[in-house]
C-alpha cells in the first residue's frame, strides 16, 4: 500500500520507513527538517519538505492519495513544551488537526498514531501502567499528545477514517540526536565517548520505560491491518533507573568517571513503565531487543557514526 510518514526524517520516523520500504509498501516521507535529517531518509522514499502546519501538506496528500498516515511529527521536549506551551498546542494538536482534515478530504483510510506513556498518564498510580489508567499529563508535551487522541477518536466516529493510537515509552537506538535534549542514551554515549561528564538531573532512581527503535517501527506495522479504533501502549512492562543506564553505558564504553548530578527538572514524572499486554493479544507485537543488547547495538552505532561532544555542552536526561 501506499503510505506517508510524517516526521520520516526523524529518528523514530526513519526506522518506520525502513520498516515499511523493507517489506514492500510505497513510502512517502513529509518532514520540516526542523530536528529530522536529510540523510535519515530512505533513498526508496520520496520526500517531501513541508511542515504539518503548511497548506503544503494538503496539497501533497491530494496528489499523492496515500492509503494510510503513520503520524510521527510533532514537537518532543518536555522541558521545551514547559517554557512554551504555545508553541506544542500549535504543532502537535492544530497540525495534526490541519491533517486530519486533509486525510477526510483525500480518502485516507487509517491513521497510525505516535503518542506518548511516558507524558500522557502522569505520576502512575500503578505500575506497570496500563491503557486504562488515567491521563493526567504534567506537562504541556503529554498534554498535546493526549489531546489528539480524543480527535481520532471523532474523525472515526464521524467520517469512518479509521486509527490506531501507540503509545510510546522511552525510545532509543541509532540515529537518535546525542546533542543538547535527545534522549538520555544518546546524550550518555555523546559525553562518554568525549571523556565529559553527562549530568544526571535528580537523584538518578526515576525510572522510564526504555524500547529499542526497531521495536518501535515493528509496532507500527503491526498497526498497518490490526488494532483498529484502538489504544495501544508499546513498552517493555520493567523500568530501569537512569543510574542503572549510567552504569551499563559505562561498562559498554569502558568509562570510568563517576556522574554530576544536577536539580531534578519540573514536569517529569519519577517512575513510568507501561503494561503492554493489550498489543501483546491485540497487534501481535512484542518487544524481541532486550534493554542490554539494545544498548549494544546503540553503542556500536554511535561508536561507529558520530563525533563527540565539545566538552562545553552539557548532558541531561529526559
Amino acid at each position: 500500500m501506499k503510505i506517508l510518514v510524517t516526521g520520516g526524517a526523524g529518528f523514530i520516523g526513519s526506522h518506520i520507513v525502513d520498516s515499511f520500504l523493507a517489506v514492500g509498501h510505497e513510502v512517502l516521507v513529509a518532514d520540516n527538517l526542523s530536528t529530522g535529517r536529510a540523510e535519515n531518509i530512505n533513498p526508496q522514499a520520496r520526500f517531501y519538505q513541508v511542515d504539518i502546519r503548511d497548506p503544503e501538506l494538503d496539497s501533497l496528500i491530494e496528489q499523492e492519495r496515500p492509503e494510510v498516515v503513520s503520524h510521527q511529527a510533532a514537537r518532543a521536549n518536555v522541558r521545551e513544551a514547559m517554557q512554551n506551551p504555545l508553541l506544542y498546542a500549535e504543532v502537535n494538536v492544530l497540525g495534526s488537526l490541519s491533517l486530519l482534515e486533509s486525510c477526510r478530504r483525500h480518502g485516507v483510510r487509517k491513521v497510525i498514531y505516535a503518542s506518548t506513556g511516558g507524558a500522557t498518564y502522569g505520576e502512575p498510580e500503578c505500575l506497570p501502567v496500563p491503557e486504562t489508567h488515567p491521563v493526567n499529563p504534567l506537562d504541556p508535551y503529554g498534554a498535546s499528545k493526549h489531546h489528539v487522541e480524543h480527535y481520532l477518536f471523532l474523525y472515526r466516529a464521524n467520517f469512518g477514517i479509521d486509527y490506531t493510537i501507540l503509545r510510546y515509552p522511552n525510545v532509543y537506538g541509532p540515529r537518535q540526536d546525542p546533542y543538547g535534549e535527545g534522549g538520555v542514551i544518546a546524550t550518555f554515549l555523546g559525553h562518554m565517548s568525549a571523556g565529559t561528564p553527562p549530568v544526571i538531573n535528580g537523584s538518578g532512581e526515576q525510572e522510564r520505560d526504555f524500547v529499542y527503535v526497531q521495536d518501535i517501527a515493528r509496532a507500527n506495522l503491526c498497526a498497518l491491518e490490526r488494532g483498529g479504533g484502538g489504544l495501544y501502549n508499546i513498552g517493555s512492562g520493567r523500568g530501569t533507573t537512569i543510574n542503572e543506564i549510567y552504569a551499563t553505558l559505562a561498562r559498554l564504553t569502558d568509562y570510568s568517571q563517576p556522574p554530576v548530578h544536577g536539580p531534578a527538572k519540573p514536569g517529569e514524572v519519577f517512575r513510568s513503565y507501561l503494561d503492554s499486554t493489550r498489543a501483546n493479544e491485540e497487534l501481535d507485537w512484542h518487544m524481541a531487543i532486550a534493554l542490554e543488547e539494545g544498548l549494544l547495538r546503540t553503542y556500536e552505532y554511535f561508536r561507529c557514526t558520530i563525533s563527540p561532544l565539545k566538552a562545553t555542552e552539557p548532558g541531561a536526561i529526559l
